[in-house]
Order: structure tokens, then sequence, then C-alpha cells
């Protein structure tokens, strides 16, 4: 724990500005209060009256005493956004995706976290085994919710093999007091053959089922398997026919689920029914989709979005202007979005659609997912060809907070290359088809549906 957060940023017109705090101060504590992180951060300066220590760069210290309304905010950010360590994974867990990863890449991609706080901020999921008693009272009085929990299992001896981790199975009994004070959870179950599937993802499914329904959702995505798993535990993917297995073990839990809460509860990923070479589940099967991160019903919304879109008036100005673009997809999702893209050629047949599926030969062909496609893959395949006005690109193939690839090409490397505007675009139907066209904004889109998902 750090003792005294420093500021960053503080806001123009804030309480903070008011107060003359710059840069480089440090807040140390509220109401006598040492700040640990955010959250307590948070928690504290609620409050109308506050005393709030800080200790200027010159080492200096005062007391600000500030008089405020009960959600007016300082107007601080600070240089660490948790005001605090971040908490690495203690586990070697037989699936881990970052041990699949080959050497090279930016540091930032190596790093493991397991920080309940980050399931909170981020929608990170965590294995509980990070986290002590302290922590849960914490999530508890703060009511910090919901928190996105990796389970995988409910053996506790199990758990503690596919995590590597002794302590592993003890810690699923933290979702009891979680659970107990209504604090709303979901869950994750990374499926790997031969260890948690059959029998035991049955076990796991019932054993989860009596939190429902302050356990909200949860679901159950296969294995990522690289080419780099060297001296890692043997792994294999999931067949057609093992696919359509676990699907129909699911389901059958479903009926279940909504027959007693009127909560499907639990979900096999998108991945799941492509493999299987099944239809997408309706749309209300998916309970309003609170597993979007985890590549649940992804697909099903893209589709419902596209079908919204295309029911609009046209947004080509009057005219029918012939234009040409690509788009880019994993290899398991190409024939849906041919699909799409033949959806939307019929309703604006002076549109041309190319479907470009990219072959992951980076971390192997097993990995089909757009999410951790990377800019060599994209160029290396798609260089010299006619690619038309723009190349589509999902907006989950690069960094949220730059246009850059995993493997660190830039978006500017990969037009030079392919010598073609690329068009990074947001996980929504109605946003697709607008870049498609080339237009403005649909009616239908309110912005709000606009989501990105990290493949896994």
């Amino acid at each position: 724990m750090k003792n005294g957060h420093t500021i960053s940023r503080v806001l123009p017109g804030s309480i903070g500005e008011e107060a003359g705090l710059k840069p480089g101060d440090q807040v140390v504590s509220v109401n006598g209060t040492q700040v640990e992180d955010v959250f307590d951060y948070q928690y504290l300066t609620e409050d109308e009256y506050l005393e709030v220590l800080i200790r200027q760069s010159d080492g200096e210290e005062w007391i600000l005493e500030v008089e405020k309304d009960e959600d007016e905010d300082l107007g601080l950010e600070f240089e660490n956004g948790l005001m605090d360590e971040y908490r690495s994974c203690r586990n070697k867990c037989i699936f881990c995706f970052i041990d699949q990863m080959p050497p090279g890449m930016r540091d930032t991609l190596y790093f493991k976290d397991d920080d309940s706080r980050l399931s909170f901020l981020q929608g990170n999921y965590v294995t509980l085994t990070n986290m002590d008693e302290k922590d849960i009272e914490r999530i508890i009085r703060y009511h910090l919710s919901p928190i996105n929990i990796s389970v995988h299992t409910t053996n506790p001896t199990l758990r503690c093999q596919m995590l590597h981790n002794r302590f592993a199975g003890e810690a699923l009994k933290k979702m009891d007091p979680l659970y107990q004070a209504g604090m709303e959870m979901n869950g994750q179950i990374v499926l790997c053959k031969g260890y948690n599937d059959g029998s035991e993802l049955e076990r796991t499914i019932g054993d989860l089922g009596r939190y429902c329904p302050v356990m909200q959702s949860v679901s159950v995505v296969p294995v990522g398997l690289t080419r780099y798993r060297e001296g890692l535990t043997p792994l294999e993917p999931f067949t057609k026919e093992e696919a359509g297995q676990v699907i129909d073990t699911v389901e059958r839990w479903q009926e279940n689920f909504f027959a007693r809460y009127g909560l499907h509860f639990i979900h096999a990923s998108d991945e799941f029914y492509l493999l299987a070479e099944r239809e997408m589940p309706e749309a209300p099967r998916y309970d309003g989709y609170p597993q979007l991160e985890n590549g649940v019903g992804m697909l099903r919304l893209l589709m419902e979005e596209v079908s919204e879109a295309l029911k609009t008036p046209d947004y080509d100005g009057g005219e029918k202007k012939e234009r040409k673009v690509s788009v880019v997809t994993g290899k398991l999702a190409g024939p849906l979005l041919r699909q799409i893209a033949g959806q939307v050629t019929e309703r604006y047949p002076w549109v041309e659609i190319s479907v470009c599926e990219i072959v992951n030969d980076f971390f192997g062909e097993m990995i089909t997912v757009s999410g951790l496609l990377t800019g060599q893959d994209l160029i290396r395949q798609l260089k010299g060809k006619d690619l038309g006005d723009c190349l589509l690109i999902p907006a989950n193939m690069v960094k949220s907070d730059a246009d850059i690839f995993l493997d660190d090409v830039t978006k500017e490397d990969a037009e030079k290359a392919l010598q073609v505007p690329l068009v990074i675009v947001k996980s929504s139907g109605y946003e697709l088809v607008r870049q498609i066209l080339g237009v403005g904004a649909l009616e239908t889109d309110t912005g709000e549906r606009y989501r990105s998902y990290e493949g896994k």
C-alpha cells in the first residue's frame, strides 16, 4: 500500500482546482483514513465534509477542508488509475493463454493479472486465489459488484490441479459470503477436454446453480490453444461432435434454470456453436447479453443489429453509388459474416462486399477468433489484392487506446503495405452497416450499444 497517491491531473473548474491542488501533489488520507486504492478513495470522498491530507511535491503537508454535495467529485486524476500496484496471478493454469505466447512481444502482454479490483473497473475475471478475508469484507462494505469469477470447476481437487495452486479449491468458498451479501456475480468456465468437461461440467453447472440469481450468468468457453505449447500440459481442441455435446449439456441446464429462476444462467460461447455448425440461440436466450466480453452472444447481437439497420431508410443520399469494401474476420466466423454480407448486398445491390478470412499463422491455425489476429498476418495474406475502397477491421484487433495490432504493427503500417484505408469498426451491427455503406450514423444506432470484445 502506498503512503500517498500522486495527482496527475486536476480537472478545470473542480474543487481540486479551486483549492489550489497541482499535478505532483499527493493525497495521503481522507478523514483520517489512509487511502489504499481507488475504492477507498471513491468511498471516502462521498461524504459531504472531508478533511484531505495533502502532501506537496516539496514534502510539506496540509489539511484540505471540503464541504460539498454528496455526489460531487474532487476532480482529481492519479498516475495509476487503480491507485495501487496491480496484483499478478499466483496460479499456473494449464490453459493460460499468456504462457502460450511467443517471446519478443510488448511487456504489457505478458502481465498476468488476477486483481479483484479490475473485475469492477474493467470487467476482468479473477480466480479468487489472490483475495483474503479483508478483500471480501471491502467488496461487501463498498457494495462493489458485479465481481466476475473464473470458476472453471467446482471440484476442489480438480481446480487445484488445473490452476496448479494448492489453495485454489479452498478459494471457491469465498463465493459464499458474496452470495449471502447479495453481491452480483458472473462466472466463467474455460473448458479443457479431458479435465473439466463431461461429468465434471455437469457437476460445476449444478453447483453454481445454487448461487443463482445472485450469480446472474456463467459462460462456457473452449480453451484457446496456440502453437507455442512446448513444455506445457498437453491439451486438445474440441471436435465438431464434442462441441455439440457441450451445447446439449448447456441447453438442457438452461431449460432447468429458466423454469426455476426466469434466467437461462448458463451460456455456451459463440465459438462452440460455430465449431458444432449449429444456429446461434435466439436473442431472448442470452438474458440481455451479460457475457459479451467472453464471446457469448456477440454474433447473435451482431445479426440482430444488422437486421434492424437494414430496415432503416436508405442513407445513400438518393444516389446508388457503386462501392466495394472488404471485411476482415477470423476463420471460424467467416461463413456467418458472408451470410451477413449477403443480406446487406441484397438490400443494397450496388455495394460489393468481400469477406476476408485471415488464418492465424502467428499464434497457430487453432486460434480462429478475430481478436487475436495480428498485423503481419493481415498484411501477408491480403497484400496485392484488390480490397476496394476500404478494408474494415473489427475493433478487437487493435489496442483499445491506440491503433496498434498485437504484434505492434500500426494501422498506418498496414495501410501503407496494403495501399488501402483501414476502417476500425466497433462491435455493432449498426456501425458495420454504416461503414459498409460509407455513410453517417443510422437512426436506430443510439451509440449506446457499441461493444468491443477482447478475444480470449
